[in-house]
């Protein structure tokens, strides 16, 4: 089948790599001429692991470009532009109202328009009211993408959602979507069909959720730091709750990245434009405790140096997770510039996103205090303290017995309550860490 991706980042640029896996002919379409450009020659503009494998190994049969009449042809034509905060902290919708004039002078009768992007609950009824004219169809099929492992999710989803706008006839949209996904859904993936307006609803959720649920566990690192609790105990003993479960249940610095921060923003902004902003009163608490999490890193410094002015604090870690390089609201970057600001001398290192940290974060904000290198090895020498920030194998696998002797003192202070604390101790180390005996 022809298909069309309008939008070629994160999102965009995976799904239609994916679908080119799945045999389909695929259309990219950007206004990006660099991302296009580099997606054209088989490189991935950004890192997620086996994307760039899979852009090559289906090169025949996906073809990028800033030309949007290019799509004519095309009879499925997936949306797959952001959705960023707004000044408000709304979704930013102006990226999809474009894609979706820019799509529709080239639509026919029995297209299938396909929405992949987050969007306020409501929206998918709104556009489908602006091609019911043309007889195009119109499903709102939610990703459920998982930075690290976005090919893995795209090409074995754990389910599949077609959400149905009022007024489109549902049978033959999720009739055509279903040939798209038909090698995923003779595997046996589930396929959820209902109205719109809930698998719009269904991916804030699932993100309120899993916000709620690492909020939760360090307010529970909380209780426990002055209670002589470990929080990590706590978490597996509570994650055998077949209820609960144990997988999000990991306390540290927070979350950060481009989807939960900005969703549950846009979702309590949504809730209060809809008269029902009590309902979810909750996501403010959430917030407020996953940012107050940042500022534990300086307050255990304090407390362990006396003072932090002058004092040079290495950090492993920028992404806001491991296996990516995105470094968006990532809490890493955030507790950097933070030290900095109390005049620390910080000097962060990543395997992955230092060069993007080094080319979007204007140097302004730590006036200078706060550099950005690859090699964690280099980032650690005379330093006065460690702060791990992001949790990289490449981090927890490190020997301290060769950390240690480059250090001025051999403090660090686990933001991810992942590395194993006998072996760093045995190593001579202070470790401090979230909520855990040591």
């Amino acid at each position: 089948m022809k298909i069309s991706v309008i939008g070629c980042g994160y999102l965009g640029a995976v799904h239609a790599a994916a679908m080119a896996e799945l045999g389909h002919d695929v259309i990219a379409i950007d206004t990006n001429k660099a991302r296009i450009e580099a997606l054209q020659r088989g490189v991935a503009p950004f890192h997620e692991p086996n994307f760039e494998n899979l852009l090559k190994r289906n090169y025949s049969r996906l073809t990028f470009t800033t030309d949007i009449s290019k799509i004519r042809e095309s009879r499925v034509h997936f949306i797959a532009v952001g959705t960023p905060q707004a000044a408000d902290s709304s979704a930013d919708m102006t990226f999809i109202y474009g894609a979706f004039e820019n799509l529709i002078p080239y639509l026919s009768g029995g297209d299938l328009v396909v929405g992949k992007s987050t969007v306020p609950v409501g929206t998918a009824n709104q556009l489908s009211a602006r091609i019911a004219e043309l007889e195009a169809h119109l499903i709102w099929n939610p990703e459920f993408l998982r930075e690290g492992f976005a090919v893995e999710d795209t090409l074995s989803p754990d389910r599949l959602v077609y959400g149905v706008p009022e007024g489109i006839d549902g049978e033959e949209a999720s009739r055509i979507l279903d040939e798209v996904y038909e090698s995923i859904l003779e595997r046996g993936c589930p396929r959820l069909i209902m109205n719109s307006s809930t698998a719009e609803l269904v991916k804030v959720a699932a993100n309120s959720f899993l916000a709620t649920k690492i909020s939760f566990i360090n307010a529970m690192a909380e209780i426990a730091e002055v209670t002589g609790a470990d929080v990590t105990q706590l978490a597996d003993a509570i994650g055998y709750d077949s209820r609960i479960g144990r997988k999000f249940l990991n306390a540290g610095i927070g979350f950060g990245g481009g989807c939960l921060p900005k969703d549950i923003r846009a979702f309590m902004v949504r809730a209060d434009q809809l008269g029902v902003g009590e309902a979810l009163t909750f996501l403010k608490s959430i917030e407020s405790i996953n940012l107050r999490r940042r500022e534990q890193v300086t307050r255990l410094l304090k407390e362990e140096l006396g003072q932090i002015k002058g004092k040079k604090i290495a950090i492993w870690g920028i992404a806001f997770k491991p296996n990516s390089d995105d470094i968006r609201d990532s809490p890493a970057l955030s507790i950097a510039h933070s030290l900095a600001a109390h005049g620390a001398i910080v000097v962060s290192a990543d395997p992955m996103a230092w060069k993007a940290s080094t080319e979007q974060i204007p140097g302004d904000a730590d006036i200078g205090f706060h550099s950005v290198i690859q090699d964690h090895i280099t980032a650690v020498e005379g330093a006065d303290a460690l702060v791990v920030a992001t949790e990289w194998d490449i981090f927890i696998n490190e020997d301290p017995n060769r950390v240690g002797p480059l250090m001025k003192s051999k403090l660090v202070i686990d933001g991810r309550n992942c590395l194993d604390s006998l072996v760093w101790k045995s190593a001579g180390f202070r470790i401090r860490g979230f909520g855990r005996l040591y």
